[in-house]
């Protein structure tokens, strides 16, 4: 057996490479929710035979997993000079502050204390969250409220960005 050559040392990564990368899955409990309705609808078409059963079990089990993946694909990024949360994508000049909220203080933010200019991109299962200041004197939202299991390094990489 010969040694290996030393590999050379990495490269920096580009500028266009993700500083922040953090996408919201869903939580591991709601996929076993997923197989027990995909049980109730083979359940469902029992009565009518074997055929019917097997397809009521797929189906049920397909568009049930197809709605908790997609509620699941929320993803936030900072990426190229932006924050790019779900659909949204703002530059990071346009932002002011962000600040890392606990549980608690998530909450808050999530329900009596919420703006509803805000943009939000919010999980309940998330118990982190980060609240972005908007600077941008022509956009109304006053701040954009994101869910994060993550959020200190959220919050530095925007700073990162910023910098």
């Amino acid at each position: 057996m010969q040694p290996s050559a030393p590999s050379p040392a990495p490269s920096p990564a580009p500028s266009a490479a993700p500083r922040f990368d953090e996408r919201l899955t869903a939580p591991r409990s709601w996929w076993a929710i997923v197989g027990l309705l995909g049980l109730s609808g083979g359940l469902i078409m029992f009565p009518l035979g074997t055929v019917p059963t097997l397809g009521g079990l797929i189906a049920a089990t397909v568009l049930a997993g197809v709605a908790v993946s997609s509620y699941g694909s929320a993803r936030i990024r900072v990426v190229a000079g932006s924050l790019v949360a779900g659909d949204a994508r703002i530059p990071v000049t346009a932002l002011g502050a962000a600040e890392v909220l606990d549980a608690e203080e998530a909450r808050a933010w999530r329900t009596h204390k919420a703006d509803p200019r805000a943009f939000m991109l919010m999980r309940s299962y998330v118990p982190g969250a980060v609240r972005v200041a908007v600077t941008d004197p022509a956009d109304p939202t006053p701040y954009v409220y994101l869910s994060s299991r993550v959020p200190e390094a959220l919050v530095a990489a925007l700073e990162a960005e910023r910098a």
